[in-house]
């Protein structure tokens, strides 16, 4: 059984709007093509979960009913999806935080700011341990509160400390970032 975007999804879809998480997007995007069973199956079982509020919320267009109710809690129809889950223990790490900081510097400053992307680029490969790295995640966080507002700088650091590693966790971990 095969999915359809809708026009909502499709409105989605165009450069500089984002009312969904990056999973949800990406969803999306991979909707042409793909039984609901393979939509359903991605992300480690996530998927369901994640067609399921797409649909609901009119994204998605396809079979007359619904696949069958996942346990999670369902979203009001009107309310955007920007309520992310927390990665478990298993998705955080010191990488992937520093990834994270690679991804907001090129969407948040290499238009604007080219110049202040590469330094921040120079010094996120320049940061080897965590103490570094948050050095520069803030000094990004302040760049975008002045360019963004704090809200919008809050909302970004609050997602990065959701990607870091527990610090007991990491002392166990040699050279992590390398």
């Amino acid at each position: 059984m095969l999915l359809q975007k809708t026009e909502k999804a499709r409105l989605e879809l165009l450069p500089g709007v984002r009312t969904l998480s990056l999973r949800e997007r990406s969803l999306l995007l991979l909707v042409d093509g793909k039984s609901l069973s393979d939509l359903q199956a991605m992300y480690n079982g996530i998927g369901a979960q994640i067609v399921d509020n797409l649909m609901r919320q009119g994204y998605l267009a396809g079979p007359a009913e619904l696949p069958p109710p996942s346990a999670a809690p369902r979203m009001p129809q009107d309310m955007p999806s920007i309520q992310r889950p927390e990665p478990g223990d298993a998705l955080r790490s010191l990488a992937g935080a520093r990834m994270y900081l690679f991804d907001t510097c090129e969407r948040l400053f290499v238009r604007r700011d080219p110049v202040l992307a590469q330094q921040f680029r120079e010094a996120l490969r320049a940061a080897k341990d965590r103490a570094s790295m948050l050095d520069v995640g803030e000094a990004m966080f302040d760049e975008v509160a002045l360019a963004a507002g704090a809200e919008r700088a809050a909302s970004l650091r609050e997602r990065f400390e959701q990607l870091l590693p527990p610090e007991r966790y990491e002392s166990t971990q040699p050279s992590a970032l390398a």
